[in-house]
């Protein structure tokens, strides 16, 4: 005879480590017998923590009553009690999802949103995990009672074995690697699940045992969901043939975690070898080395997956190996660009404004790669080596950033615009007499093809004073002659201090 759920509870608690003193939870309560029990079970075993619920506004008085039999639930066991409403048909139609995926979405970005987190949680391991935030709409907050803050450690859900089992038999229809066949975890991003061990057969008898109440969701019986649809009539039909079926597939669950892990392991090593940092959000990956990858299908899509590529977009820039410099494949948030010998990770850029007028006058002017600061001096103001008197007639433009331009403000003409470059763009190079290309100009000096995209030009007249960061125009250079000078700094930028 197994050990009361209580126990087992416990023991899963800490052998998990979900919870230790002086954490709480936000226990997600819907009303049903699961998340009832969960509800309980916390309160048997001395677990802090405030009720929340998600009121979807789906069916009707039904919702409103859910809503009104969790607040209750919440005052019977003296907690706090939140509650949550979303428009979710107008958020599905918007976002052009199914109602169960709306609904979803919505509950877990509110949850996110209670524990301060973005989507997905941010690494410091070799491994990326690309930035992002989460919107949610809450139209009503309601609390039932107010008490002392303690820490919220986790949103708590009352998943279980059965619906463990379910996800394990969608996944596998639906197509998954290692991580779908292990299904729900323990604790997840925030999330603790415990009472994945318990089956729904051992939930339902301890809530008769304890004589808990609870509501039915009128939608559990609708087999037009997918989750349904497996509970009602997959399940029960494999189980005709196979008496055994969910046990066996329990402790699948169980080998599958630790396939998992191991499977986590090599992938990891894999892209601590690839992948090459080379600043904020920006990663390279030299193709020589991913041509030597065995089994490269699967390590090329972990290596994309945390930039946001589904497996079909992954395997379109896998044929960015075989291209040449420029090719790219995007996700929603980055971009794959082969570039020489390397494939370029970079983040879409913005969609901001490519063109800045700057008036006679302006200190200052903002774009979306830096902030320009414009400054007047006098002609004996101290300048570094970098200014047009000391540049050797005929060299070669300089490779090193120039986040600082000395121009001879005379020959500035009022206003500047500030743009990205065009091919067909060209200048004097500082201490050139011919005139260049600005696109040969970016091959000379090594400019990546993910760098080029963030390459800004200020222009006066028609003519380009700076590329900025980068190169002066030499016909705006300083000169014995000059009698005031203007001095233009970039922060935030290739070069990203003034000097």
């Amino acid at each position: 005879m197994s050990a009361p759920l209580l126990t087992r509870f416990r023991e899963f608690i800490h052998a998990e480590d979900l919870w230790s003193p002086g954490q709480e939870w936000l226990i997600a309560v819907s009303g049903g017998i699961d998340s009832v029990v969960l509800a309980h079970l916390c309160v048997q075993a001395g677990i802090p923590g405030k009720i929340a619920h998600a009121n979807f506004q789906l069916r009707g008085a039904e919702s409103d009553r859910d809503e009104e039999f969790v607040m209750s639930l919440a005052q019977r066991y003296n907690r706090v009690g939140h509650v949550s409403r979303f428009d979710t048909e107008t958020y599905a139609r918007q976002h052009k999802l199914s109602i169960q995926m709306a609904a979803r979405e919505l509950r877990y970005d509110w949850f996110r949103l209670v524990l301060g987190q973005p989507d997905p949680p941010p690494k410091t391991t070799r491994t990326p995990n690309p930035d992002g935030t989460w919107t949610v709409s809450i139209s009503q907050t309601r609390t039932v009672r107010r008490e002392g803050h303690q820490y919220v450690s986790a949103i708590a859900t009352a998943h279980h074995l059965d619906d463990n089992i379910e996800t394990l038999l969608m996944n596998l229809v639906k197509g998954t690697g290692a991580t779908g066949l292990r299904a729900m975890l323990p604790k997840q991003n925030g999330i603790v699940r415990p009472l994945l061990f318990a089956t729904r057969e051992e939930i339902v008898a301890y809530a008769k045992t304890e004589g808990l109440l609870h509501v039915e969701d009128s939608s559990n019986a609708n087999d037009k969901y997918t989750r349904n649809f497996f509970r009602h009539r997959v399940i029960p039909l494999i189980e005709e043939r196979y008496p055994e079926a969910r046990q066996n597939l329990a402790a699948n669950l169980a080998r599958f975690r630790e396939v998992e892990t191991l499977y986590r392991e090599a992938v990891n090593r894999h892209l601590e070898d690839l992948l090459e940092q080379q600043g904020p959000g920006h990663w390279r990956v030299p193709v020589a080395k991913l041509e030597r990858v065995d089994p490269l299908d699967t390590i090329f899509y972990e290596l994309l997956n945390p930039f946001g590529f589904s497996p079909a977009q992954a395997g379109e820039a896998q044929a960015l190996i075989h291209s040449t410099t420029g090719h790219s494949v995007a996700s929603a948030s980055h971009r794959v660009i082969r570039d020489r010998k390397f494939l370029l990770i970079v983040p879409v850029a913005p969609s901001n404004a490519t063109h800045i007028t700057i008036e006679e006058g302006a200190t200052a002017a903002d774009f979306p790669d830096g902030r320009l600061t414009l400054t007047l001096a006098p002609p004996d103001a101290p300048l570094p080596d970098i200014r047009g008197t000391t540049a050797p007639k005929g060299s070669a433009p300089r490779a090193a950033p120039e986040p600082v331009a000395h121009l001879d403000a005379s020959k500035v003409q009022y206003p500047l615009l500030l743009r990205r470059w065009k091919p067909g763009d060209y200048f004097y190079p500082l201490g050139m007499p011919k005139k260049k290309k600005l696109a040969r100009f970016l091959i000379d000096n090594k400019v990546s093809v993910a760098d080029k995209e963030k390459v800004w030009i200020l222009e006066s007249a028609g003519r380009i004073l700076w590329v900025v960061g980068r190169r002066i125009d030499d016909r705006v250079k300083v000169t014995p002659a000059t009698r005031e000078i203007l001095k233009i700094s970039v922060q935030n930028g290739d070069a990203s201090t003034d000097r």
